[in-house]
């Protein structure tokens, strides 16, 4: 059997869940199709998810294509869970892209269209809801061709469009000739001599597909089935599948962490190569190592308990403790890679039971397992927790998750904006061992820099790395890095350099017949406690800036509300840099605050009659205006206070 990781990708509400419904249903997997309004669909199982009629959690369900078996990921459309969507990008073959006939290409079929161009995921197009009044056949593959890729292949036409009996046609356009031919000199060469076999035509389509330099497209409804036959018929002939190199060393992914029932973590994992085994040791993440107890692959619409879980499949391990998702298995993949932006905004997150604060820490730090782009920040002062959100929507889901599986009732403080500082300048601060008023037994020097934006935080050495143990060093790096997560404004400080200038120590100092005197001698402890004065005094010398994420933003409208429009968005703050005129349309694009995209998208509506689309995703930070500097509320000890700072450090200070 070969194996296909198949991922199904959509805008919200393009029908996405609908399609895996009738695929399931088609390949004989489930009797009875579910519906999303009546909450009785095959993937979407959390109670929520059943509430809202929205994807929340990715699921996999596994079926058969004559000798294909498929793994179908089915992922949430919703923006604000695009976490779900990236993790699971590594671990695809190949990919069905949904658009609904109706509305057409929408914000968050171009973002996901962009990202599975740039990872080069075979991908097929589906446009759904033919039988729907309004469905637009000529006017979507347009679009499609204009806002996705051009090289996009129909592969039939529609009869009685906007219909019940709307079915799809099957059969290859003139134009696919020309658009394979732009990546096959066969083609053209046949084509000049005097015709194209249909065979070599249907064998450069699946080449060029399964190489993602085209892209089919399917139409059809997911609602009748029409077209559905068509599309299975295409992921098997079209997709790569394989069989996977069973024999080579162990090397997997974890794309979804879950708890089981007894609250032990649940890794759900592709394999690459190689096979695990229930009881074999494997090495995952930064050097962990841990006893497989139990896998589970997935396989005719469940997962069943096996013993082996071998390349090219996906399944479940239990018995891998501290397993995180992007974690690697066995021989470590390329670094795990963030495809899209993390999130921008952050709540806190109100216990309405002050008794409850214990558990909501607990419930909030099991969440954050299950989502590696939702950080959790602890006031431990104000004993107040924050969450990174990508919207309003995810608060929801927070909210009725904290509910639903932890017996929590919580509320939330007002969304704000995730900044970051820059340093302006250099600075340079030393604190010496043995002088006042320096009471730990260290000597610290660090000057900071400014750094090409992009690049993050670098560590470096002027000073010999053997003047003292190495573990001093590291204590040092580590807690530069630490203490970076909240600069002279509260905000993480980013795009810089730090190089320690100075360095010194008191040896191991032993009184005779008794053991290791700390009081006399170094400890790790010593340079932690330090680092944070020499680091704050050091950027305070250099200055910071703090900078506010910024959305590009395209927003298509009526021409006649552009006279409404610019108002609003100059309030906005967004700054438009081109405006098209289309018909009787215009297309905005430009940079908006990330703060006032909700505010936009709430507005949009009433000022375009509800013909307005907005599509918007982060792009990069911006300075915030003089004058209107938001200071972020410290968690730490507070090393810009040196009096506070040392009386917080838990530590005994000489002198």
């Amino acid at each position: 059997m070969h194996t296909l990781n198949l991922g199904i990708l959509a805008h919200v509400d393009a029908g996405k869940t609908s399609l895996t419904e009738r695929l399931l249903h088609t390949v004989g997997i489930i009797d009875e199709i579910g519906s999303v309004d009546d909450g009785s669909t095959q993937t979407d199982s959390l109670a929520l998810e059943r509430q809202r009629g929205i994807t929340i959690k990715s699921a996999v369900v596994s079926f058969e294509i004559d000798d294909v078996t498929v793994n179908l990921i089915d992922t949430p459309g919703h923006p604000d869970f695009i976490a779900e969507v990236e993790r699971v990008l590594s671990v695809l073959d190949g990919a069905v892209l949904v658009v609904s006939a109706v509305e057409g290409v929408q914000a968050q079929t171009r973002v996901l269209m962009r990202t599975l161009r740039r990872l080069r995921v075979p991908t097929l197009v589906f446009v759904n809801k033919i039988d729907r009044r309004g469905a637009r056949d000529e006017a979507v593959l347009r679009a499609v061709t204009e806002r996705l890729t051009p090289a996009v292949v129909a592969m039939g036409r529609i009869a009685g469009q906007g219909t019940p009996e709307a079915h799809f046609v099957p059969g290859l356009t003139p134009d696919a000739l020309d658009v394979l031919a732009d990546h096959d000199d066969r083609l053209l060469t046949a084509y000049v001599q005097g015709g194209v076999p249909d065979g070599l035509l249907r064998a450069a389509l699946a080449d060029q597909t399964r190489q993602a330099l085209v892209h089919p497209v399917f139409f059809g409804s997911a609602m009748t089935g029409a077209g559905v036959d068509e599309l299975i018929a295409g992921i098997r002939d079209l997709l790569p599948a394989g069989r996977g190199d069973t024999e080579g060393q162990v090397s997997g992914t974890v794309f979804k962490v879950e708890r089981g029932r007894a609250g032990e973590r649940v890794a759900y994992a592709r394999m690459f190569s190689g096979a695990l085994r229930t009881r074999d040791r494997v090495t995952f993440g930064d050097g962990k190592e841990g006893k497989v107890t139990a896998v589970r692959v997935f396989e005719r619409g469940s997962d069943a308990r096996d013993g082996l879980l071998s390349a090219g499949r996906i399944g479940k391990l239990w018995g891998l403790d501290g397993i995180r998702i992007g974690d690697s298995i066995g021989v470590p993949r390329p670094s795990y890679e963030h495809f899209f932006a993390p999130p921008t905004l952050e709540t806190v997150v109100v216990p309405n039971r002050p008794a409850d604060k214990g558990a909501l820490h607990t419930a909030l730090t099991r969440l954050a397992e299950q989502d590696p782009l939702i950080n959790l920040r602890l006031d431990e002062t104000r004993r107040e927790i924050s969450v990174s959100l990508y919207g309003e929507v995810q608060k929801e889901v927070v909210q009725a998750t904290l509910a639903d599986e932890f017996g929590l009732d919580v509320g939330f403080r007002e969304t704000t904006t995730i900044c970051v500082e820059r340093p302006v300048g250099s600075g340079v601060a030393v604190e010496s061992n043995g002088k006042e008023p320096n009471p730990f037994l260290a000597t610290v020097g660090l000057r900071v820099d400014p750094a090409p934006v992009g690049s993050g935080v670098e560590f470096r050495l002027e000073v010999e790395l053997g003047a003292m143990p190495y573990a001093f060093f590291k204590a040092v790096e580590d807690t530069v890095k630490e203490t970076l997560d909240q600069g002279l404004h509260g905000w993480r400080v980013t795009d810089c350099t730090v190089t320690m200038t100075h360095s010194g120590y008191s040896p191991r100092q032993s009184h005779a017949h008794q053991g290791f005197d700390k009081s006399m001698s170094s400890t790790g402890a010593d340079f932690r406690g330090l680092t944070p004065l020499v680091l704050m005094e050091a950027l305070r010398q250099a200055g910071s800036q703090v900078y506010e994420p910024m959305h590009r933003f395209r927003m298509e409208a009526p021409g006649d509300t552009l006279g409404a429009l610019l108002p609003v968005l100059a309030r906005l703050r967004a700054v438009p840099r081109t405006t098209e005129t289309r018909g009787r349309s215009c297309v905005l694009e430009g940079a908006i605050p990330a703060a006032q995209v909700h505010g936009l998208e709430q507005q949009l509506p009433g000022l375009t009659s509800g013909e307005g689309e907005l599509e918007a995703a982060f792009d990069h930070y911006a300075p915030v205006a003089r004058g209107t500097v938001r200071e972020r509320p410290r968690t730490d000890h507070n090393p810009l206070d040196r009096k506070e700072y040392l009386l917080n450090v838990t530590r005994r200070i000489g002198g």
